[in-house]
């Protein structure tokens, strides 16, 4: 290594110079390697086409059809090489004087038999291999920043390994081998990339630690959920029981638990929910949903599944069923945010990114209102005795978030840094659907098709990019296809976002429809026993997450069932890759892969690039063992 600093740095004098260098931590300094290398080593020996050091002495020089002309000799060169200056300064003619010796430094090629250097730089110093930095400070005092706070001393010290470390600061304070491995790989090399993706793994858990806040629980929740385990005509699938254990000891601590549980689509987390709401019995526990008709579905299968002994009520705009002052599970819509309700120690969301801001607010309100009164308790279970001694800090709701957007291991990592995280990967029964990438010369068989599926009792659904002619999309909108379906087929119903009947439209459809147009107002939740086939037109605008929500609304009950991707990109990579792909979190691998991760530290996970070295969709071995370093570090609660 070339250069390496050395002595300790208190962590008072470390913060005001990373803070003004724009850097939030030691470790965000080191994974800012350079972007590039400038070599002043005096070249041994001259090779045409490369870049070249010289130390020489200017011979002659004449100006020419607005240039400059000199001959300059160099101990490495048996010939004079011509210097060529295009539109030279008054300061050139002076510095190429005959006489005057340099360092140049360009690329020497060869012309009409005679060596050539073109617009050579001048250097004052020659010997270094100096580091180009993408900085918002000048470069002299970037490097004395690097120099100064970047040490293998002050790197162990954040908790990087000491061959990483090394790895790293080599990249920084390269030497000759170093620089001549870094252009035979044409950028850094495979390990000295895993360090960095470490680094920068370890950087944001510590980071996001130290973000985290815990809060003392309403109550310990220790409720029985075997009484309506019980009653299950199933077993439920591995990866349910699992939820249902760490949601059971979550709810049984004095700490408020904030957990999102992500589930695939018919993954059985409604199982999930309602075994949580059991924990917390004979507490009272609140579900939010997106949608009325979720509601419902959500209140109909916890009346169906949960003992009798259990006070259920529902809340939405239109309708409320049962007493909420003296229910045990209050399940309803963003209508329960406008509600005055009684004490719940655990609070549920189902879909918590499809409110809106303004709700999401009042949820937050909602989770962390200060205790009222406590139902009586109907039970024939014994309430768990756990008086708890006066506790400075606020106390909230447990709160558990359910979401059926599959994301990829690496990612469910790097959110558990702020929230808890548990997956369910696996379904209690494989789907069979089969998806095929249509184009406009297949529309004849797949009318053929959805005649067929819909003369056997089966439904379609047709889900268009929009629902109104525009000129910046190229496929048909639901108001221009409106009228070729009702002439061809029978039983077509027409609904999208902004139709204020839309839950009406299709609970009629369930019951009687054979066809249905609709938008991505379908995504979520809806359940439709009779849908065995949907098309998507435009598959090619969505993303593979968002395909896979649209294809997980057929095949609900075990029919076998259809995806059609209508697109005008039918040799598409991408929908290939999803075509072939059933498991929900590999397409969010994948649609990752495609399309790369968001920016997690600033918020949700959207298009775009989060991470300057560490890949969402394949570094997960990665992430975990930076984590686990994390953890060894952090404060414990």
């Amino acid at each position: 290594m070339k250069k390496e600093p050395g002595g300790s740095v208190s962590q008072k004098e470390i913060e005001p110079k990373l803070k003004k260098g724009g850097f939030s931590s030691l470790l965000e300094l080191a994974i800012n390697v350079p972007s590039a290398y400038i070599d002043t080593r005096l070249s041994q020996k001259i090779a045409v086409g490369e870049i070249h050091t010289l130390e020489g002495e200017v011979i002659s020089s004449s100006k020419a059809a607005g240039r400059l002309k000199a001959l300059f000799s160099s101990p490495i060169s048996s010939k004079p090489i011509e210097i060529t200056v295009f539109n030279p300064k008054p300061f050139h003619y002076a510095l190429f004087k005959p006489g005057m010796r340099h360092f140049l430094q360009a690329k020497v090629e060869r012309f009409g038999g005679k060596l050539q250097m073109v617009n050579p730089k001048t250097l004052s110093k020659v010997g270094e291999i100096v580091p180009k930095y993408r900085s918002k400070l000048r470069q002299d005092i970037h490097r004395k920043l690097v120099a100064s706070l970047l040490s293998l001393e002050s790197l162990a010290a954040e908790g990087l390994d000491e061959k990483r470390a090394g790895l790293i600061l080599r990249a920084h304070f390269p030497d000759s081998r170093w620089l001549e491995l870094y252009r035979k790989h044409g950028g850094l090399g495979p390990k000295t990339l895993e360090a960095l993706k470490f680094a920068e793994a370890l950087d944001y858990f510590k980071r996001m630690g130290g973000k985290r806040r815990y809060f003392k629980a309403l109550e310990p929740l220790c409720g029985d959920p075997s009484d309506f385990i019980k009653r299950l005509p199933f077993e439920l699938t591995e990866d349910q029981k699992r939820a249902i254990e760490v949601i059971r000891k979550d709810l049984a601590r004095d700490r408020a638990a904030r957990r999102m549980v992500v589930g695939d689509v018919g993954s059985g987390k409604t199982m999930v929910i309602l075994a949580a709401a059991m924990v917390a019995y004979p507490k009272r526990s609140i579900l939010m949903a997106p949608t009325s008709i979720l509601a419902r579905q959500l209140y109909e299968e916890a009346k169906k599944w949960l003992p009798e002994y259990m006070r259920i009520a529902l809340v939405t705009q239109s309708k409320e069923i049962g007493d909420i002052k003296s229910a045990n599970f209050i399940i309803g819509t963003h209508a329960l945010l406008y509600r005055e309700l009684p004490k719940a120690p655990l609070v549920m969301v189902d879909e918590q990114h499809r409110f809106g801001t303004e709700q999401r607010k009042l949820l937050e309100r909602l989770v962390s209102r200060a205790p009222t009164s406590q139902p009586p308790h109907p039970t024939p279970h014994t309430p768990h005795p756990n008086p708890q001694p006066p506790h400075p800090t606020p106390q909230k709701p447990h709160y558990i978030q359910f979401s059926a957007t599959p994301i990829p291991r690496t990612q469910a990592m790097i959110e558990s840094a702020l929230v808890d995280v548990t997956l369910i990967e696996s379904t209690p029964f494989v789907k069979d659907i089969t998806t095929t990438i249509i184009g406009k010369k297949d529309f004849s068989k797949l009318k053929e098709h959805i005649l067929k599926e819909t003369k056997e009792g089966r439904q379609v659904l047709v889900v268009y990019p929009l629902v109104e002619e525009s000129e910046h999309i190229e496929y048909r909108s639901i108001e221009e296809s409106e009228e070729f379906w009702k002439r061809n087929f029978d039983g077509v119903f027409v609904t999208h976002g902004k139709d204020k009947r839309k839950d009406e439209v299709l609970q009629e459809f369930a019951k009687k429809g054979k066809i249905l147009l609709a938008t991505t107002v379908i995504e979520v939740g809806i359940s439709l026993p009779k849908l065995s086939t949907i098309v998507i037109v435009g598959a090619e605008r969505m993303g593979l997450a968002t395909l896979h929500q649209l294809r997980g609304r057929v095949s609900r009950t075990g029919l076998k069932g259809y995806c059609f991707l209508f697109t005008h990109q039918v040799k598409s990579e991408r929908l290939s890759a999803f075509a072939k792909s059933k498991n929900g979190f590999e397409i969010a691998r994948l649609d990752l892969k495609f399309r790369k991760a968001g920016d997690l530290l600033e918020g949700s996970v959207q298009s775009g690039k989060s991470f300057l070295w560490l890949d969402m969709a394949e570094d997960e071995s990665i992430v975990a063992e930076a984590k686990e370093a994390a953890l060894k570090e952090a404060p414990k609660f």
